[in-house]
């Protein structure tokens, strides 16, 4: 068994499929649009070099969250290198979306920690 895809709501399907490209360089497929759920559109953003794709989802029902509720906390994508890690870092920090500077964690991860524009913590590893 193999994962195929997370989806992830957002308030703003066009910024967060921005986000996607501009920092993770993924692929995005055309919006769809139900007729099924009227209001509800999404897009795939597929990572390159990867299986990985995430389902981003827009409908007007959906609300602003908080970090810390039940369900999964974070992502975490590997970049291969420290180098890489601090690399990736330094866009985020530019942007205004690092929440933690690159560190050698407690758990054996050197990963810095930034922020979607849904709220979503995703961490950058080695």
């Amino acid at each position: 068994m193999k994962l195929n895809h997370v989806a992830l709501w957002t308030t703003d399907l066009e910024r967060s499929s921005k986000f996607w490209v501009e920092f993770f360089e993924a692929e995005l497929s055309d919006r769809y649009e139900s007729v099924n759920r009227p209001g509800f559109t999404s897009r795939f953003a597929t990572l390159p070099n990867d299986d990985v794709r995430i389902e981003l989802m827009e409908g007007p029902w959906v609300k602003p969250r908080s970090h810390e509720e039940g369900g999964w906390a974070h992502v975490a994508f590997s970049v291969g290198s420290v180098s890489k890690v601090d690399e990736v870092a330094g866009r985020f920090k530019h942007a205004g979306l690092l929440v933690s500077k690159p560190r050698q964690t407690g758990d054996g991860y050197y990963e810095a920690v930034v922020r979607s524009p849904e709220g979503l913590m995703v961490e950058i590893v080695e």
